[in-house]
């Protein structure tokens, strides 16, 4: 029988092609964590990319332990049979990629893709083999062949438990622990091609019939060298994917923070970080709820500020913010943990209790709220190192497990109102005898609710519009827009009415976000007519506080409609003007931004600085009607009213007069040059349809009309009285 060859191996090469096994090892466990990402089309391009990545690696492992054989005689590979273990060692890839890529390793996953890695590398290792073409062939040791298959089984159950071992260890080990487990695993993997190897018997007078082909020489090292290269741009491209999912992970998070930041900021108060109206009533909602459910019980309480205004007007703006700021911060350092406390006017603040429903507790919580406002204020801006004391007027409701939660608010708010007519300074509790007026004012939240969502049955809201007239020309200028409101029990409900309604119960953002719209479709609708209009929709404090909403509102209400943004004009109150003047200013100009003109409206009733006026990108002052009524019989009044006039004029403001009711009016307001007049002289509100035959009849009367019209959202108490 012929002698058969004792195996020798270069050992240069054996440690080659150990470590070609291990960074192959490597650069899989690193695959595997790419073929997780939950984006599938990338998840399956790192599959394919792996897959011939580590296929390639394992195969160079075993193809350059091949080459580390050294036999008597020259020896090559058949290419096409190389070939083909090569693909063998992509499946096996395929399948471990695979495998790990899910999200637990069961025992019966373990089982399979052991056994199908495995049979994989065996099968790439033995088509290797055969591609050594030798005449007489290989005589097999099936002992050892089994031997190997063990192993080769072993290492890919090995594998595939270190793959989602390394899930677990932080990131700080992972590395180290990638390192470790390639060692083990290129150790497995060297043993089993050895062990193969070992199994082979080669006849020492054996002759190789495909020394042609693929030769040894420096085949070997090249082989190793071009895998090393493959593998490391493979490993490189892993590392800066990982580093992109990192950094977008890192995005995602500061996007997150930031959303979270935003959507906090837009629940609370501008001035002193209190919760905001939309907050309070979103707890208060839930509140109510678990009261329902389980029968707790819970109490609103409405502190009110007396004399608020007076240091505002006698100490400037600065003093008024930082005053309510310190209320803030006294009122908030009595509240606990889970209780809610929200600022909803300018000196309105509300307290809402969860689990306190004895009335000797609530009794000590208003005395002590009251006692800390009453302490000494000093360093007060503007106050001269003047102490300021405060007092309030507080209001108690209890929720008694019936109905919806705001009904707390308006009798509270009720029995502030009873003690601040008693003086101020003192609380009390709601009680029976004023529960009509509550009950009113719910019904008609309620129903201006539904109207707002154009229920059936609900009632309309509409605009109708008064016209101004060009105190120089005579033409008319401009019109403005007056809410109303046809409910189908009450009739007409004036803004008066329902206005002090909206805000209590949180609509009137709603209520100004349908002017916007419908003042906007409405300067459409006439622009299709043929009547070039400019379209000035009164804001709210509340909408104010929210200025990316407001923008938001502009911009989709402008796009919708088609309408130039150069057309439309926002008015404010003076009041509201001053009211957190900081945050009013910059709301103010984002508005501005946008290419919306601004103007300050009922000018002389409220406190203001002419060194924050001049801050404002506004560009018209509205005198209030209460100047113009006594014109003609107060000198007082035409003094003020001359100031005025003369004051905008010196700041390049133009002025509007409303209220004109009689000639004598007018004519003292033209001889004081203001620019514009408004008032029952001219014209009354009217509907939309009506004011365009009243244009165009006023347009054949005065040749030429020049309609650049104003539309003005009226948002305040008493508008269109």
């Amino acid at each position: 029988m012929p002698a058969h060859l004792a195996l020798r191996f270069d050992p240069a090469v054996v440690v080659l092609s150990y470590l070609t096994a291990v960074f192959a090892s490597y650069v899989a466990l690193d695959l595997a964590q790419r073929v997780r990402t939950p984006d599938r089309a990338v998840a399956r391009s790192w599959w394919i990319a792996g897959s011939l990545s580590m296929g390639t690696g394992i195969w160079a492992m075993h193809f350059v332990g091949m080459l580390a054989l050294k036999l008597p005689f020259a020896a090559g590979y058949d290419t096409g049979i190389t070939l083909l273990s090569w693909l063998a060692a992509v499946g096996a890839s395929a399948i471990a990629l695979r495998v790990a890529a899910q999200d637990r390793l069961t025992p019966t996953r373990l089982a399979v893709g052991a056994v199908s890695m495995g049979a994989g590398i065996c099968a790439m290792h033995y088509t290797g083999m055969a591609a050594l073409v030798l005449a007489p062939g290989v005589r097999w040791r099936w002992d050892l062949v089994a031997a190997s298959a063990a192993v080769a089984a072993g290492a890919a159950a090995a594998a595939l438990y270190i793959f989602f071992w390394l899930r677990r260890l932080p990131r700080a080990w992972a590395r180290w622990g990638q390192l470790a487990a390639a060692l083990v695993m290129g150790a497995a993997v060297a043993g089993m091609h050895y062990t193969g190897m070992a199994a082979a018997g080669i006849d020492a007078a054996s002759v190789c019939l495909s020394a042609d082909a693929l030769r040894g020489d420096n085949l070997g090292t090249l082989v190793a060298g071009a895998t090393f290269a493959l593998l490391l741009l493979t490993l490189f491209t892993s590392a800066l994917d990982a580093r992109g999912e990192r950094r977008s992970s890192r995005l995602q998070q500061s996007l997150h923070a930031a959303t979270t930041e935003l959507h906090e900021i837009a629940l609370r108060d501008a001035l002193t970080g209190l919760a905001n109206r939309q907050l309070l009533n979103d707890r208060l909602q839930h509140a109510a709820a678990r009261g329902q459910r389980d029968g707790s019980r819970l109490a609103l309480l409405t502190v009110n500020l007396d004399g608020f205004k007076p240091i505002n007007d006698s100490f400037g703006l600065a003093a008024g913010d930082e005053v309510l700021r310190e209320a803030a911060r006294r009122l908030q350092g009595l509240a606990r943990g889970h209780d809610t406390l929200a600022r909803l006017a300018a000196d309105e603040f509300v307290l809402l209790l969860e689990g306190e429903a004895a009335d000797a507790t609530l009794a000590q919580i208003a005395q002590r709220l009251l006692d800390a406002l009453a302490e000494p204020m000093h360093g007060v801006p503007g106050a001269a190192n003047q102490p300021l004391r405060l007092s309030a007027s507080i209001g108690i409701a209890l929720y008694g497990g019936e109905g919806p939660g705001e009904v707390l608010i308006a009798q509270a708010d009720s029995a502030a109102q009873a003690v601040k007519r008693a003086g101020g300074n003192g609380f009390a509790f709601f009680e029976a005898h004023m529960q009509a007026g509550v009950r009113e004012q719910v019904e008609l939240a309620h129903d201006l609710r539904a109207a707002l969502a154009r229920e059936p049955g609900s009632g309309r809201l509409a605009l109708h519009y008064q016209p101004k007239v060009a105190t120089a020309e005579g033409e008319v200028a401009g019109v403005e827009a007056l809410l109303r409101w046809q409910h189908p029990r009450r009739g007409a409900v004036g803004p008066g009415v329902f206005i002090p309604v909206a805000e209590r119960f949180g609509l009137i953002v709603p209520l100004g976000d349908w002017v916007i719209k419908e003042s906007c479709r409405q300067l459409a609708a006439w622009r299709d007519e043929g009547l070039q209009m400019r379209v000035a929709v009164n804001l709210s404090v509340q909408q104010l506080r929210q200025p990316d909403a407001l923008v938001r509102r502009f911009e989709e209400a402008i796009a919708a409609h088609g309408v130039d943004a150069r057309q439309l004009t926002c008015e404010i109150t003076e009041s509201v003007a001053m009211d957190d003047a900081a945050a009013t200013e910059r709301a103010l100009q984002r508005l501005a931004t946008l290419g919306l003109s601004l103007s300050i409206d009922d000018f002389g009733t409220g406190y203001s600085s002419l060194a924050y006026l001049r801050r404002l990108p506004v560009s018209q002052l509205k005198i209030d009607r209460s100047f113009i009524q006594d014109l003609e019989t107060s000198a007082d009044a035409r003094a003020i009213v001359k100031a005025v006039i003369e004051l905008a004029h010196a700041l390049s403001l133009q002025v509007v007069a409303e209220g004109v009711e009689t000639e004598g009016q007018a004519e003292v307001l033209r001889g004081k040059r203001c620019d514009k007049l408004q008032g029952f002289l001219f014209a009354r509100p009217m509907p939309a349809e009506a004011l365009t035959r009243w244009a165009r009849g006023h347009d054949a009367a005065n040749s030429q009309l020049r309609f650049s019209s104003s539309v003005y959202g009226w948002l305040e108490t008493g508008a269109g009285v």
